[in-house]
């Protein structure tokens, strides 16, 4: 039983397994765990993988293609003649090449240290990899990148710069995609496109093969690279900072330009290991003067033309936007406008924009000439600064702006001084808003009449303000051509108020490219003179007055002619468009007058130092603001228009002495003088060319009409043919007056007639009685102000009496005058007194007596004209005098004083009686002689002569009134004799060539 329970466990056991079959499970198990691994393994890379690029999108093969090609292109700025200005503003300078432009040399070079099989792999070259580890942990003399052309695109194309290892993952599957949807060609063309090579020899970081070439060895052709240069330049790339030769200055760098004269050797060895150069090529570029190959420093265009490189950058933006909105949705609001404009200059900075101004380079270096020496300007201020100074020079025929000054240090002020600063314009803007406007509508002509007396203004609140001339005195009637050649503020403001209106006048201005007025600005009386709310700029100024050189045809000034994107398309060009906004004839008369300011007026500096009166014709105008915060002085040839300003750039300092405050005329002059010496073929019109239209007549200088039969002053000039006058002489009347406190009135009834006046007399506009009504009644209100006789005009004693002597009898005989004394000047009496005291005292009258004779009366003085007799009688006449008051009813009061020491025995009505040694005292009415010119000349009507044009002989005809001959019979002034409005030596509106 034993036996069989043994048998039966014995063969219940399982046969041994064999060896082989146990190694075999062995392996079948471990190749489970194999795959299990894998699987494992491949999922958690996979996880690690995605959890890099979860956010990293799946680039379309159109955006690919769009972001390789995407590059920012350096842009330039050139001269009128197409010389380059520089490149515009940008630390970057990138220049694009094509694939069919990239020399085999160049390639071969970039490859050999790069990516030597680049046409083998797929975007990743892992034997490279392995390659590049070995040379690098062995530290291998020849060191080849890991990275392939292709991943070092992606990344610098789609990826930061950073070293990091979860860029690699990134840079690899871009790699790879890259290589799916570009050719090789494409890969290298935008990899060579786009990696920095350093800085050039101006400072700016180089971008791209053709930028460096450029940069770095002054080559504009890749052709003319040699192998020692081109694997300079292949070498550069792997640490651009490290090896470039330049700083950022593009001053020379010794220590960088040897290392990479290091790098260049091993670019030479691996290109001479992939059999791209022989053994003798290798062997000449390594004797090769690289050094000596580099290109010569220069400054940047941002350092050599700050100011104008600025400007062209804003300009240029400004067309862009334009561009821009053209074909876009136009309802951004204001608030958009800067950021726009910002985008527009991105724009312009990266797109490759070649940018071709109008500056004439020899035009633009003439102007800076004067402005950067020092020696033409005042000495720095502590307290006010760098006097400085902005002008512009425009071509009349077509706007473009030659040349400019924008300031005197970019350094110190950035500000464009002449396209960007607005000041007052002071009398400059007279042309513009007042003579212009009228001339053009026939309310004035260059012999129209006008007073230059005052006018009472509301000065904003309770008070009221005078206005004054510079001269501070009142010259009565003058011709516009007068008051323009002195600048007399009291004409103009009464043309632009009255006669043409402050609305038309702006109106007009806005016309001409004034583009700074204001709402306010229209209830700104005082506007004409340089009282805006801003003011203007030295651009919009001078384009204002270059439209006077056009014949009134208005050309809005333009810096840019024409700008061409990176493929070469004309993407904007300029037009010229004139508007006719004024006549011809206008302009003609405008620039006679303008002559006369330089020939007979306030710019006698610019008369004085211009130099080519004879081969060049100017014209011109001053300007100043108030204290002299700025000076200007804007003039034109027939070609071309000058606008020059000086000031501070803070207005509230001023500019102090004459030196300073005729600056603007000094600049103009050296301005002109040295660009015309520079660019002689800028000025081919040799005169001002008359118009059809233009005719000279002889008017009454009076009222600038017709002359009637009591005309006894004349003035004659140039004339639109339309508007020569047709009406006679209504501005004077014969008249019997009596002239008191300066003022002629009409006498009452038994006012002595030895004291009255029957002359022909002047009947103004606003006559001076009135005037006098509207100043006292002013003047309590104002906090300051002159004298009652500062207010009165010249000429106002000529003046038609519209009212009642104001004096009335009090019945009694007036009190007498004193202190009666008697010297001798000149061998010939002098008799001073005290005037009366009484109210109604019309004059005085002197008696005198020769050796004890009677007395008999000398002369007369009205009341309040003087209290000097200047009866002529010689010293050695023993003659002895008195004076005695005389009022309005004829009572009279001698003095109780005799000069000469005898009782006066006075008979009741003396005769007077002249002796031959008496010389009688001047009719109080006439005015003695001036200096002064009074804008016309007073003289028989002149044969009329229309034949000569302006800038030739006599087109103005004579002197300011148009006449070189004949007996000056006195002026509107009241002055006797008629320089230049008395002088017949004077040729105001005539006179050429000077």
């Amino acid at each position: 039983m034993v036996e069989e329970k043994k048998k039966k466990t014995a063969k219940q056991r399982p046969p041994r397994r064999s060896w082989l079959r146990r190694f075999g499970s062995v392996v079948k198990w471990m190749f489970i765990l194999g795959i299990l691994g894998c699987l494992f393994a491949g999922g958690a890379v996979a996880g690690y993988v995605t959890s890099i690029v979860k956010d990293d999108p799946v680039r379309p093969e159109e955006l690919i293609q769009q972001q390789v090609g995407l590059n920012a292109i350096t842009g330039f700025a050139y001269f009128s003649d197409g010389q380059p200005i520089g490149q515009l503003r940008t630390e970057e300078d990138r220049r694009l090449i094509e694939f069919n432009d990239i020399p085999q040399l160049v390639i071969d070079a970039v490859l050999a240290i790069e990516d030597n099989n680049f046409y083998n792999h797929k975007g990743v070259d892992f034997s490279g990899t392995l390659r590049a580890v070995k040379q690098k942990v062995l530290n291998e003399s020849v060191q080849t990148g890991g990275s392939t052309l292709t991943q070092q695109l992606a990344r610098r194309v789609f990826l930061n710069l950073d070293r990091t290892e979860d860029r690699k993952v990134k840079e690899i599957l871009l790699s790879l995609r890259l290589e799916r949807f570009l050719s090789k060609q494409e890969i290298l063309t935008a990899y060579l496109n786009k990696v920095p090579f350093g800085n050039g020899s101006n400072g700016y970081n180089v971008f791209g093969i053709k930028a460096a070439a450029k940069g770095i060895f002054g080559l504009d052709d890749l052709e003319k690279l040699n192998v020692a240069q081109a694997a300079y330049l292949a070498g550069l790339p792997q640490l651009p900072s490290k090896y470039s030769a330049f700083n950022g200055v593009g001053e020379f760098n010794e220590t960088a330009f040897g290392r990479a004269m290091d790098r260049q050797k091993l670019v030479l060895r691996r290109m001479l290991e992939e059999n791209k150069i022989t053994t003798s090529q290798y062997d000449e570029a390594l004797l090769f003067d690289i050094k000596s190959s580099l290109a010569p420093h220069t400054k940047k265009a941002y350092a050599t033309f700050p100011y104008l490189m600025m400007e062209t950058e804003r300009k240029a933006s400004e067309i862009l936007l334009k561009l821009n909105q053209g074909t876009a949705d136009k309802a951004a609001t204001a608030n958009d406008s800067a950021q726009l404009l910002e985008e527009a200059r991105q724009q312009l900075m990266t797109g490759g924009y070649r940018v071709y101004t109008t500056i004439d380079k020899k035009v633009y270096s003439a102007m800076h000439s004067v402005s950067d020496d020092s020696s033409n300007f005042t000495k720095d201020s502590k307290a006010r600064g760098k006097e400085q100074t902005a002008g512009m020079m425009i071509n009349n025929k077509t706007g473009a702006i030659l040349g400019m000054i924008e300031g005197r240090d970019f350094n110190i002020e950035q500000m464009n001084y002449a396209t960007q600063m607005i000041r007052q314009p002071g009398s400059t803007m007279k042309p513009i808003a007042a003579y212009l406007p009228a001339l053009d509508a026939g309310l004035i002509q260059p012999a129209g009449i006008l007073d230059d007396a005052p006018i009472v203004m509301k000065d904003g609140g309770k008070g009221y303000h005078i206005p004054k001339n510079a001269n501070n005195r009142y010259q009565g009637l003058v011709t516009a051509r007068y008051a323009l050649n002195k600048s007399l503020n009291l004409p103009a403001l009464k043309l632009f108020n009255d006669k043409v209106g402050i609305e038309k006048a702006w109106a007009f201005s806005k016309k001409l490219g004034i583009t700074t007025i204001q709402d306010n600005d229209y209830s700104a009386q005082t506007g004409v003179i340089g009282g805006l709310r801003y003011g203007v700029s030295v651009e919009e100024l001078t384009n204002a007055y270059s439209s006077i050189g056009n014949g009134g045809a208005f050309n809005d000034a333009y810096m840019i002619e024409k700008i061409v994107d990176s493929q070469g398309k004309i993407v904007y060009q300029h037009k010229v468009n004139p508007e006719q906004v004024f006549s011809k004839q206008t302009a003609y008369l405008m620039t006679d007058m303008l002559r006369t300011v330089i020939t007979d007026g306030t710019a006698t500096t610019v008369k004085r130092n211009y130099k080519h009166f004879k081969e060049v014709p100017i014209v011109g105008k001053t300007g100043s603001t108030q204290n002299y915060g700025d000076v200007w002085f804007m003039g034109y040839s027939p070609d071309v228009t000058l606008g020059i300003w000086v000031g501070y750039k803070e207005q509230v300092n001023t500019l102090q002495g004459d030196t300073q405050k005729r600056q603007a005329q000094t600049l103009w002059t050296k301005v002109m003088n040295t660009v015309i010496d520079k660019r002689p073929e800028l000025f081919t019109t040799k005169e001002f060319a008359q118009p059809e239209g233009i005719v000279k007549a002889t008017v009454s200088a009076y009222s600038g009409k017709k002359p009637s039969k009591l005309t006894d002053r004349f003035t004659t000039d140039l004339f639109n043919a339309k508007f020569v006058p047709k009406e006679s002489d209504d501005g004077i009347s014969n008249a019997k007056y009596i002239t008191y406190n300066g003022v002629n009135y009409i006498p009452l009834e038994g006012t002595p007639e030895d004291f009255l006046k029957e002359k022909i007399v002047v009947k103004r506009e606003k006559p001076i009685q009135e005037l006098v009504k509207e100043l006292l009644a002013a003047f309590p209100a104002m906090k300051s102000h002159e004298s009652l006789s500062y207010y009165m005009p010249q000429d106002a004693k000529t003046d038609y009496p519209t009212e009642v002597d104001p004096r009335v009898d009090d019945g009694n005989g007036p009190s007498a005058p004193g202190e009666v004394m008697v010297s001798y000047s000149t061998g010939k009496a002098v008799v001073t007194f005290t005037p009366s005291g009484s109210p109604d005292v019309v004059g005085y009258r002197l008696y005198r007596s020769l050796n004890g004779g009677s007395f008999q009366k000398q002369a007369v003085l009205a009341a309040g004209e003087s209290t000097v007799f200047r009866p002529g009688t010689p010293a050695g006449a023993n003659a002895t005098f008195y004076v005695a008051a005389v009022d309005v009813a004829g009572h009279e009061t001698a003095s109780g004083s005799v000069a000469g020491g005898i009782k006066p025995t006075p008979e009741p009505t003396p005769t007077p009686e002249q002796t031959p040694d008496a010389e009688p005292t001047p009719d109080a009415g006439i005015i003695p002689d001036s200096t002064e010119d009074p804008g016309m000349i007073i003289v028989q009507p002149p044969a009329v002569d229309t034949s000569t044009p302006l800038g030739g002989t006599n087109a103005g005809g004579g002197n300011a009134a148009g006449n070189t001959g004949g007996k000056p019979a006195g002026n509107a002034n009241g002055n006797t004799g008629g320089n230049a409005g008395g002088s017949t030596a004077t040729n105001a509106p005539g006179n050429s060539g000077r």
